[in-house]
């Protein structure tokens, strides 16, 4: 059991920090992105692929976080002067791209074999591995909630929000709004990378198929629940989904009798409902401000 409650505050811990990429992106500079397992995949495959080519694996995890931020530069660059749903549309596609890339380039990626057998970090120390990156996962999210917490409360963080209720208004106190909101997404994007670093480590292997499109709804589901624009909502977002995905994996089977494909569906129903019935009650999550509100943008 204890072994249990490790990996699930580690899964936890993993999309917490990765869904704090995402809600400085959209819930504090209004970015709509779908695509934000790109960052993910991007952060996972160049840590392991360094660190099992003898590269120090905190440099590694740097790397990979400074690969997934150049991405996001990549993709803003193009897309951030445009419509907000332009900017959804082609986060979309380009984490399909890059999932795509990583299946196909098997001389690098390994393809549909997947990678196995790189270094996991303190995985030498006293004690079981899981708890060691318990600890260190735990640490990390703590590290980047207060960054991004001290930063959103900076005058940098001021004019995000300032982007988010109104660019115009932005733009005519002589804020250039562009390369603001390219520092959000980079920045948005680099974390991301780390926590895919920590996704990889806690499977020991990944696969092109680790990095579907349903990673980032997950995502939105927790930023959503938890409220956008609250670090502190979105960590508890995360922690509400994982503990609803484990109560309903063992506790549904107990009470109603179905196969594992209607189970899954009707996990999903329920939580759909439940989001449902949130957005009438309190639209702005758990932990959100309704007087920062950025799903009626």
């Amino acid at each position: 059991m204890f072994g249990y409650l490790v990996v699930l505050v580690i899964s936890a811990a993993t999309y917490a920090l990765f869904g704090l990429g995402l809600n400085l992106q959209w819930g504090f500079t209004g970015l709509i992105n779908f695509g934000h397992v790109a960052f993910m995949t991007v952060g996972a495959y160049t840590t392991v692929l360094l660190s099992a080519q003898g590269v120090p694996m905190a440099i590694a995890v740097l790397i990979g976080a400074a690969l997934a931020a150049i991405l996001g530069l990549l993709i803003g660059l193009s897309t951030l002067r445009l419509r907000e749903d332009y900017l959804a549309i082609v986060t979309i596609g380009v984490s399909e791209l890059i999932r795509l890339v990583v299946l196909n380039e098997e001389w690098l990626t390994r393809g549909t074999f997947g990678v196995q057998g790189f270094p996991l970090p303190l995985a030498n120390l006293n004690g079981d591995y899981k708890t060691n990156l318990m600890i260190l996962s735990l640490l990390v999210l703590g590290l980047v909630f207060w960054g991004l917490e001290w930063l959103v409360k900076s005058p940098w963080g001021r004019v995000l929000k300032a982007i988010r209720e109104d660019e115009q208004v932005a733009k005519a106190l002589g804020k250039n709004v562009f390369w603001y909101k390219l520092q959000s997404f980079m920045l948005g994007g680099a974390i991301a990378g780390v926590a895919g670093a920590f996704y990889a480590w806690q499977s020991t292997t990944i696969y092109p198929s680790s990095f579907e499109p349903l990673i980032t709804f997950n995502v939105w589901t927790m930023v959503v629940l938890g409220g956008a624009g609250s670090n502190l909502g979105t960590i508890l977002g995360a922690v509400i989904f994982w503990g609803y995905d484990s109560l309903t994996r063992f506790v549904l089977p107990q009470i109603i009798q179905l196969d594992d494909a209607r189970l899954g569906a009707l996990r999903i129903m329920i939580i759909g409902l439940i989001l449902m019935v949130l957005m009438v009650w309190r639209p702005q999550g758990i932990l959100g401000k309704k007087e920062e509100l950025t799903l009626g943008k």
